[in-house]
This record gives structure tokens, C-alpha cells and sequence, in this order.
């Protein structure tokens, strides 16, 4: 039987357990933190539950396929439902649109709200359905640097339509083409923070990120996002997968450009395959000084971080829903602070998640559980103490105008997470959320491949990875690696 090591449980590491375990591999975890899950685990406190990483569920078929790949029926693991809204967004002027997740219901909303065509935004959704039909899946299914993938028939049928993807040209200017409608090209320029990056440089391919939100849906799991990694390492364990926690590897062994096993707590364990969940940058620097770091990776831009307060609130807002946006009123300037100026902007767009709007155990009655999130730089050593209490000084002045009240008062917990300690809790390179930014166009094929040349039966897994970040994507490479190795 082959023996294979998995490094960090998080969401990508615990599928690609699963799935080579089901393939007859031995497969053992190894995990530095106390428990698995990465940045998708919750905690609870004072009768408030929290989310503590991700919060926004997409594409929950790529759950379903995990378990089917191990011949097992995803719905006795994993549960989850569509929300008819995919989230309430506020504008300074008072705006308010109720984003639903059906794209005609949507076209109607924005239509009564910002005044733009419902023709013009259905076309839009029409032409991001059909990027994705043509282009995504090869992306986000497939290893980009193998050969046999672009010698494949779905390679060649999607070269057909190079010029529709917009690869030369930013997504902000596709937006303002296609849309023509100052505050509906704010509300698609958002899509570019889903994988950590800048509407006014990410390519215009992108643009087919609203497609999965509103052409497949935007989800809800069964006891909130950290049941997605319950599932998975309850599929783990039934399938004979071992777990080491408070386990850190050290190093990864090899011989003669050969994997043989790791090190972790001074102990050396014998493997034939190594997969690795860990952020590449800090594995190469940290897991294998035998080899030098890939110069791409020393270069690439990181994605954004985020400052994140949970707040236990004891007042109830119907006018939010479970997820909700906050919008600044200088978007491009928002931007410019996050990926040039590398410092928090004064207006910034505000997130906030409130599961207790669906799950009411989330918060003691009559209150709610919010999670709020602001997108900022990756560390590189401008984060202190003193930038984050001005940062929340920035977001409590926002939400104190939008709801016409002194908004602290309604705090009656606080816990915190920041690039400093996403970093040290998740081992993610400067506290970037999503490894690197797709602020180029040549991105999606500068991430680190799943595999390297240099070292046999070395694989790579998560967001630091082909193909990205965030729950998807993680789940992808996972896919890509199981099939990857022999």
C-alpha cells in the first residue's frame, strides 16, 4: 500500500485525504494547529457562534464530488440550501439593493434601483455564463501545466473565442462597457475580492465571477460553514485517513530529487508520496531548504488580507440579511490604498455576515452574531496595533451613518483576526487571504503548478496553488492532485 503524507488540514489537505484514500492510499495528516479545517473553522463564545474564515458558500457541488469520488452519498455527511438572496448592499447615498441570486430577479432590482437596463445586465450575465462555460472549468479543473491539457478538445473549442475573454483589458473597463452605470459597475467590480484581487487591473476574464453566484447560486450549509470541513474529516476518518495534531512538519525528507518521508516533532516518518496543503512560499523557505524558491513566487504580488472583528451584538437589525455589503463611496481610491499605497483607506466597503439571520442558535435571543470583514494589504510590516484601532475606528463611523446611531454601543463582545494572526494561525504568507493577486493576466499561469519538477512525488494543494483560492478553487486542487499522482 502507498504510503502518503497530507501537510495542513485544511479545506484542500482534508479532500485530498480523502479522495487518495479512497484510491487505496495510507494516508496520514499532519496538522500544526490543535484541529483541522485551516481558516474554515468556527468558535463559540457567550452564546455567540462564529464563522471564523470564509463565509460565503458557492459552487457546493464541488462538496458533492468529494464525497461521490469516495463512493459515498454526500447528503448523509452534508446538507445545505439556496438563498433566494445572495446579499444586501448600501451605499452612502442611502441606496439599497437586494441582490438576488436569480440573474433576471436581479436585472429587475438594479434596474429600479440604479436605473440601468435590465437588457444590459442580463446580456452581462449572458456573456460571464458564457466565459465560464468556454474557459473557466479548463482553469479551474484542469492542471495548467501539464501538456495533455492543452491538447485536449475543450482547449482548442475555447481558443475559438479568445477575443470575448477580455485578457487585455481590466475588468473595471469591461464593466464600464458592457454596464454603463456608475453604481452597477461598482457592484460587479466586487467579484474581483473574491479571489483577493483589484478590479482596476484583474483581467477581464474574470468577469465571469458573478456566474457563479448568481447563474449557480449562493448556498447556505447545514450548521454553518465549518460543517463543510466536518464533513470532509468525518469522511477522512471512516476511510482509515490518521490525523496528527499540534503536529508541525519541519521538513520535507527527499533523496536524490526523491520524496521519501518528513520530519515533524523531531520524529522522521517514511513516506513514498508528500502532499502539501501549507502555503507554498512558506514551504519551500521552511520545509525545503534544499531547494531554492521558485524566483515567481519571491516576485508575485500577494492577494489582500482582511481585518475581521466578531462582534456579539445586542440588538437586532432587520434591515441586514446574512450577507451584506457596506459599499465605500470611492471605490477606485479604496483600491489604490489596499495594492499601491499598502495602507487601510478611510471609507473602506464593510462586509458583514450575520448567520444568525438563518440560524437563530447562532446568538441569545433578541441579538446577532456579526462578522465583520474589510479588505486590506498583505502584510509586508505596515500592520500595527495602532493601524487597526483606526481601522475600526473607520468601520464603526460607517455603520454609524448608515444606521443613524452611535453603532458601539450594540457591541457586547469582540474578538479579532488580522493579517498578523492570520498569518501565524494559518501560515499564509504575509496574512494574504488568497496566495497570490490575479492582478495580471498572465496569473492564472505564474501560480505554482500542483506538482514540481524538481522533486518526485512532491505535490502541491490549496490556495496558495493552481488554481486558487477560496473554497472552490481549494477543492479543485484538490481534485487536480488526486489526480495527479499515480
Amino acid at each position: 500500500m502507498k504510503k502518503t503524507a497530507v501537510i495542513g488540514t485544511g479545506i484542500a489537505g482534508l479532500a485530498t485525504a480523502a479522495r487518495l484514500a479512497a484510491k487505496g492510499h495510507k494516508v496520514t495528516c499532519f496538522e500544526a494547529n490543535s484541529t483541522y479545517g485551516g481558516k474554515l473553522t468556527a468558535f463559540i463564545k457567550n452564546g455567540y457562534r462564529f464563522d471564523a474564515g470564509p463565509s460565503l458558500f458557492t459552487m457546493p457541488a464541488l462538496v458533492d464530488q468529494v464525497f461521490t469520488a469516495c463512493q459515498k452519498d454526500a447528503r448523509t455527511y452534508f446538507n445545505y440550501r439556496k438563498k433566494e438572496v445572495a446579499c444586501h448592499y448600501f451605499f452612502e447615498d442611502g441606496t439599497f439593493i437586494k441582490a438576488y441570486s436569480d440573474p433576471q430577479k436581479l436585472a429587475i432590482e438594479l434596474h429600479a434601483k440604479t436605473g440601468i437596463s435590465t437588457q444590459k445586465t442580463e446580456a452581462y450575465f449572458k456573456k460571464a455564463a458564457n466565459k465560464y462555460n468556454r474557459v473557466g472549468h479548463i482553469f479551474m479543473n484542469k492542471s495548467l501545466h501539464k501538456a495533455k491539457t492543452w491538447f485536449s478538445a475543450d482547449v482548442a473549442k475555447a481558443l475559438l473565442f479568445l477575443p470575448s475573454y477580455n485578457l487585455f483589458t481590466s475588468m473595471n473597463r469591461v464593466n464600464e462597457k458592457l454596464l454603463d452605470n456608475q453604481k452597477t459597475i461598482q457592484y460587479f467590480n466586487r467579484y474581483a475580492t473574491y479571489n483577493g484581487s483589484n478590479p482596476y487591473a484583474v483581467p477581464g476574464l474574470l468577469a465571469m465571477i458573478p456566474h457563479l453566484e448568481h447563474g449557480i447560486g449562493t448556498f447556505l450549509p447545514e450548521g454553518g460553514m465549518q460543517s463543510i470541513s466536518d464533513s470532509i474529516y468525518k469522511l477522512c476518518v471512516e476511510l482509515g485517513v490518521e490525523f496528527h495534531f499540534n503536529t508541525p512538519v519541519t521538513e520535507i525528507v527527499t533523496d536524490e530529487a526523491k520524496v521519501c518521508g518528513l520530519v515533524a516533532n523531531d520524529r522522521a516518518w517514511s513516506f513514498n508520496t508528500v502532499v502539501c496543503n501549507m502555503d507554498v512560499a512558506h514551504a519551500y523557505k521552511k520545509l525545503l531548504p534544499q531547494v531554492k524558491t521558485p524566483k515567481k513566487i519571491e516576485q508575485q504580488e500577494r492577494s489582500s488580507s482582511a481585518l475581521i472583528f466578531y462582534w456579539g451584538i445586542n440588538k437586532q437589525f432587520p434591515e441586514l440579511d446574512l450577507h451584506n455589503i457596506l459599499f465605500s463611496n470611492n471605490y477606485p481610491e479604496e483600491f489604490n490604498h489596499i495594492f499601491k499605497k499598502q495602507s487601510i483607506y478611510n471609507d473602506p466597503t464593510v462586509y458583514i455576515n450575520i448567520t444568525s439571520k438563518e440560524i437563530p442558535s447562532d446568538a441569545p435571543p433578541g441579538c446577532e452574531n456579526w462578522f465583520v470583514m474589510i479588505n486590506v494589504p498583505a502584510n509586508k510590516g505596515y500592520f500595527t496595533q495602532e493601524i487597526k484601532i483606526q481601522a475600526r475606528q473607520y468601520i464603526l463611523a460607517k455603520l454609524s451613518r448608515h444606521f443613524k446611531t452611535d453603532f458601539e454601543k450594540f457591541i457586547i463582545l469582540e474578538e479579532s483576526l488580522d493579517p498578523n494572526s492570520i498569518e501565524s494561525k494559518t501560515s499564509s504568507l504575509h496574512g494574504s487571504l488568497y496566495g497570490t493577486s490575479s492582478n495580471s493576466r498572465m496569473a492564472a499561469f505564474n501560480r505554482h503548478a500542483n506538482f514540481t519538477s524538481k522533486i518526485k512525488n512532491l505535490y502541491f494543494c490549496g490556495g496558495s496553488v493552481h488554481p486558487g483560492g477560496g473554497i472552490p478553487l481549494c477543492l479543485n486542487s484538490a481534485k487536480i492532485v488526486s489526480e495527479l499522482v499515480k
